[in-house]
């Protein structure tokens, strides 16, 4: 999405483009809400990198810059570590895909199952997987888990998403992993979606971590492994469970962005504000009866296309005055997956594959992008007067544009608002704005 504006005289925000003003195609900023799909680097992620690459040699190397390199992975490899609370071993992937198919398809688990709402990953790793279902809350139905555990062969592994990628519904995995150890069997959870939880290694024999759903890099992630002796070698680096030189800068900018905090009470507000208005608006919550990811919303509907919703909200964007449009997510194409494998989605999918839905994730700039707003209806309320979105952002971290300008209030004589600029492209063709 792109708009018309001029950059050749200060510009009043809302302000009209005046008959006389040359213009040329922009970009249009943007709140950005599909964090479940990817999250923006943090600065000190990039910073980490940058410094790595500047200074980086191989870390399997024997030389002094080798050992160096070496030093800074084992760091980077606690620093993931002590953020999950774990004591059993780290190794760093290329991202959450291929954590997951190296511990389903390396496990001594003699058979595999997992839910019908895990991620694609895990159904191309597993593709001969038993599948269990799902209840209309998009929660693992228990008994048949129980039911295929107890015909399993000896030391079963199931494989379990902690958050629902699509909807945020969060699985029960204290009470999975009490059923499943057991039955003497190994659970694999795909923590990529949450935040980093130290509780989690109370329950978990493998856990699929993501850096760039965590506002690190994209192509490092991790896996988890309480004990390697139920995981096949090959050979190689990191243990010699995976071959291939380590990408140092990638696991230092991973270990940066785990470092800070999310703001994860921060977003609560903001998805029960978002809930709240998609069912007075007649709409529907997906999962919302269930546990959910604080920041995760699916929404439908009803009767209209998943295109036309996505379209709809990047026109009309919340935070007008900061002129945003959204970048979103269609589900539509994975709810008509989900419906051909008889998956349940929240309330089921159904003979809901032609609506589908859309998926919002909020993250560390919309907490900011929130805060903002904030001073923004703060200071319009303190000066009782027309103020200009940019004025508040600027008090709040953002520098103003060269050569803005607003109009004050109270001010004796104010310069050029948009209420003359619209009274003036009315009386003038070709003449300049007023001296």
């Amino acid at each position: 999405m792109a708009r018309y504006i001029d950059r050749t005289r200060p510009f009043a925000i809302g302000a009209p483009r005046l008959p006389w003003e040359p213009t040329f195609l922009t970009a249009k900023p943007r709140i950005y809400l599909d964090h479940a799909a990817t999250t923006p680097m943090t600065a000190a992620a990039r910073a980490a990198m940058t410094a790595a690459l500047a200074d980086w040699a191989n870390p399997s190397s024997p030389h002094a810059e080798g050992r160096a390199a070496k030093a800074a992975l084992e760091g980077a490899r606690r620093t993931v570590a002590e953020a999950y609370g774990w004591r059993g071993e780290t190794l760093f992937t290329s991202g959450a895909s291929e954590s997951l198919a190296i511990a389903l398809g390396r496990s001594v688990a003699a058979a595999v199952a997992v839910s019908a709402v895990e991620h694609d990953a895990v159904l191309r790793a597993a593709p001969a997987a038993t599948v269990l279902p799902v209840g209309a809350d998009g929660l693992l139905d228990m008994a048949a888990l129980i039911g295929w555990l107890a015909v399993a062969p000896a030391r079963p592994l199931v494989a379990v998403q902690w958050c629902n990628s699509e909807t945020g519904v969060r699985q029960p995995i204290a009470a999975i992993a009490e059923v499943v150890h057991d039955a003497d069997g190994l659970l694999l959870v795909d923590a990529a979606q949450m935040p980093a939880d130290r509780a989690l290694a109370d329950h978990a024999d493998f856990i699929a971590l993501s850096a760039h759903k965590r506002g690190g890099p994209p192509g490092i992630g991790a896996l988890l492994v309480r004990d390697l002796a139920t995981l096949m070698p090959t050979g190689g680096q990191e243990r010699g469970y995976r071959p291939g030189t380590e990408n140092l800068p990638a696991a230092l900018g991973y270990a940066a962005a785990l470092a800070e905090p999310e703001e994860v009470a921060r977003l609560v507000p903001l998805r029960a504000r978002l809930d709240d208005a998609v069912v007075r608006s007649g709409g529907q919550v997906v999962g919302g009866a269930a546990a959910r990811h604080p920041a995760i919303g699916s929404y439908r509907l009803p009767g209209t296309a998943s295109a036309a919703q996505l379209i709809r909200l990047d026109r009309r964007a919340p935070l007008r005055s900061m002129g945003p449009t959204i970048a979103a997510k269609d589900e539509t194409k994975k709810a008509e997956k989900r419906t051909r494998r008889g998956a349940a989605r929240g309330r089921g999918d159904r003979g809901h594959g032609a609506e589908g839905g859309v998926r919002l994730r909020h993250g560390r700039e919309n907490a900011l992008a929130h805060r903002r707003w904030q001073a923004h209806t703060a200071a319009s309320r303190r000066e009782k007067g027309p103020i200009l979105a940019d004025r508040a952002l600027a008090g709040a971290g953002r520098p103003k544009p060269p050569g803005h300008w607003v109009r004050r209030s109270p001010s004796p004589e104010p310069r050029w608002s948009p209420r003359t600029a619209q009274r003036c492209s009315r009386r003038c063709s070709r003449r300049g704005p007023p001296s």
